[in-house]
């Protein structure tokens, strides 16, 4: 019994952190756009210090926010619930929300006063607990329910996929601040090499986990790269080549996510023979 009452405690506690962490890193995000640290807000570096950072996605792209934060709401009034508190998956995951949160926050901390290596480090602090996360979860690979898939399943997959497009931008971000002249390599080609490793996560995600809502996350980001870069033409020769591509990246993210879709019903049913 008193083993008992001890897992049940843990469990409350483990629920209540994860509830205020996402709560809190969302405060912490409002509270950076409306009172920004050093007067900008982390748009405002991005269309100022990193206007020729070509990996950049245009700033409507950045709305996806909100479908994030509208997916951790759910997750962390899922996951507070009375009848999850002995939720297997949830107590697997354990802490790393929490941790990625937190890691959140402190990422906007350190973007808003410009310690960009640093800003880097944190951003992996958030795509870590999440790619662990997501296979502790399997998502992808084991049936759940649909409350479950909604609540839990997809926003993770959404969270992930846009963090793992934004620590791409952000380490292209710090080594053009310090002043990384990208080895003699054209800046265009370095852009279109991450673009190319982007989509191929996405790709992998796709085939191995059937994971549609991650796939639409990195084809919105490639659909805002390529918005932006038709913005900024006039300042750099060639861009329409970035565009293209980024476009065509795009349309066949989306072939390859129609395609396994297609598959999906029936790679359910096996799996749930099997």
């Amino acid at each position: 019994m008193q083993q008992s009452t001890s897992h049940n405690n843990q469990d409350f506690i483990r629920q209540i952190a994860t509830l205020v962490a996402i709560v809190g890193a969302f405060v912490v995000n409002i509270v950076s756009n409306i009172f920004p640290l050093n007067g900008l807000s982390i748009g405002a570096i991005s269309n100022t210090l990193f206007q020729d950072v070509l990996v950049i996605p245009a700033n409507y792209a950045f709305a996806v926010w909100g479908l994030i934060y509208l997916g951790l709401f759910a997750l962390a009034i899922y996951q507070v619930l009375p009848n999850q508190k002995q939720d297997e998956d949830l107590r697997k995951v354990g802490y790393l929300l929490v941790i990625a949160s937190v890691f959140q926050s402190i990422w906007v901390y350190l973007f808003l006063s410009r310690l960009f290596t640093l800003s880097v480090v944190a951003m992996l602090g958030i795509l870590v607990p999440l790619m662990v996360t997501y296979h502790l979860l399997g998502i992808g690979k084991k049936r759940v329910s649909r409350t479950k898939k909604l609540c839990l399943h997809y926003p993770i997959s959404i969270y992930l996929s846009w963090i793992s497009v934004a620590t791409v931008v952000n380490v292209a971000s710090a080594l053009y601040f310090y002043g990384w002249n990208g080895g003699g390599i054209n800046n265009q080609v370095w852009t279109i090499i991450l673009l190319v490793i982007a989509t191929a996560i996405a790709a992998v995600i796709v085939f191995r986990y059937k994971d549609i809502a991650y796939a639409g996350v990195t084809v919105w980001a490639l659909i805002a790269i390529a918005k932006r870069s038709a913005g900024i033409a006039v300042k750099h020769s060639n861009i329409d080549v970035l565009r293209n591509f980024a476009i065509f990246l795009a349309v066949m993210l989306v072939f390859v996510a129609i395609i396994k879709g297609m598959n999906l019903p029936h790679a359910e049913t096996q799996r749930h023979r099997e």
